[in-house]
């Protein structure tokens, strides 16, 4: 039946197909505009700290790992889960070092303690063979030995202000990676 009326009308047939691909362009057009809007809304949100207090664990280490990627962070991946050993979202950084990174997400008034520095200082470099390794939380960290033994161990702290401010520019703050 379509092969008799391409037959008998073969401008009307060049006519109707030109129709369809305008159309399945637009549409593909349509549809690739409204992802990158997406896209867009995603990146200014994720740029606001305060929706991270609304999220679960897991939601929180997809988060950062979107701020990774928008900072040119490579091979970013997304593991932690029961057994991950300390390790929730691991990368390549622009260096080319290895980023281990342990996140935490709390409430603001719950901060993290020496206890979790020290659970991750025990498998980041050894376990996971970090280079670059990053405590990251959305709240703050605890005064006193833990965040000596943070620097002692060479184990980056990035707390609220600092994630803030990295997930506003795209950029980490001063001393977290050097890229």
């Amino acid at each position: 039946m379509v092969v008799d009326f391409v037959e008998r009308h073969p401008y009307w047939s060049i006519f109707l197909a030109s129709l369809v691909v305008a159309g399945a362009v637009a549409v593909g057009f349509a549809v690739s505009k409204q992802r990158a809007r997406e896209r867009a809304d995603q990146a200014q949100r994720d740029r606001l700290i305060a929706v991270t207090d609304a999220m679960s664990g897991p939601e929180f280490e997809q988060w950062f790992a979107r701020i990774l990627v928008a900072s040119g962070f490579r091979q970013v991946k997304v593991c932690g889960g029961s057994g991950d050993r300390g390790a929730d979202v691991m990368a390549v950084a622009p260096d080319g070092r290895r980023v281990v990174v342990q996140c935490k997400r709390q409430s603001i008034s719950n901060r993290v303690g020496s206890a979790a520095i020290q659970r991750f200082a025990g498998t980041c470099r050894d376990i996971h063979g970090g280079e670059i390794c990053m405590l990251v939380t959305n709240s703050f960290f605890t005064a006193g030995d833990g965040i000596q033994l943070a620097r002692r161990l060479n184990i980056t702290l990035v707390d609220r202000h600092a994630l803030e401010m990295w997930a506003w520019t795209g950029k980490p703050t001063t001393g977290i990676v050097v890229g």
